[in-house]
């Protein structure tokens, strides 16, 4: 884990070093006396950790992590137990030192904030897997990800699904109501026992069947009522 040290105090900044070069998990990219500098070298450099004390000369370690848009983890090394409430109002800070502390100590923090990482990561994977704009499908046991608005048509064909995107068009083993569910209600419209449309990617429309693209989809007398409802006809 890449980390940096914000003190004023040597001494301070001196027993982090130590501390750190004894776990294998910390690697002390650097050490600043003010909080001015070290964020001229975050503005520069990525940085997945930092310990910064609380009390610092006109500039305090809450002030710096207010001026931080995307703060990475920070454990706060301070003499002052008074300010752990306020601390942990901050999602970033992730640990509370309080000064003098040793190596168990030391090293219970960065485990925590090597979970607090683990985390997120879980945390971010979910919240691409649960896009709206986004559809997963399995080929050849590989997921890849479909952008929804793209997709024009699915079509049944037996056990398989045939989607057809703007870019390219996929065979998948699923059912039609398998994937009709997935997709906004909005925008896509069963029109056919066996067709599933996009309505934003109809071109033309006679009798009983749309055009999209170079594709003549039939629409079913029982789904033109709801499909002429959805059409913004003049």
């Amino acid at each position: 884990m890449n980390c940096i040290i914000i003190d004023d105090e040597e001494m301070a900044r001196t027993i982090v070093e130590q501390l750190a070069r004894n776990n294998p998990d910390v690697d002390i990219l650097g050490s600043f006396s003010n909080a001015i500098e070290a964020i001229k070298y975050l503005n520069e450099n990525e940085v997945e950790l930092i310990f910064l004390d609380i009390h610092m000369p006109t500039f305090t370690g809450f002030d710096l992590i207010k001026t931080l848009k995307n703060p990475p983890k920070i454990i706060l090394t301070t003499s002052d137990r008074n300010f752990a409430i306020e601390a942990f109002e901050y999602e970033c800070i992730v640990d509370y030192y309080v000064k003098p502390f040793m190596q168990e100590r030391f090293d219970k923090g960065i485990q925590k904030a090597l979970s607090f990482s683990k985390n997120k990561n879980v945390e971010n994977a979910k919240a691409t897997l649960n896009d709206v704009n986004v559809l997963y499908i399995n080929i050849d046991r590989r997921l890849i990800k479909i952008d929804i608005p793209t997709i024009k048509i699915v079509e049944a064909k037996g056990d398989y699904i045939l989607l057809k995107t703007d870019n390219r068009n996929y065979t998948v083993h699923s059912t039609l109501k398998k994937i009709e569910d997935k997709l906004p209600k909005d925008t896509f419209l069963k029109v056919h026992r066996s067709y599933v449309i996009n309505t934003n990617k109809i071109i033309d429309i006679e009798d009983n069947s749309v055009l999209i693209e170079k594709d003549v989809i039939p629409v079913s007398r029982s789904n033109r009522p709801e499909l002429m409802r959805r059409l913004n006809l003049l």
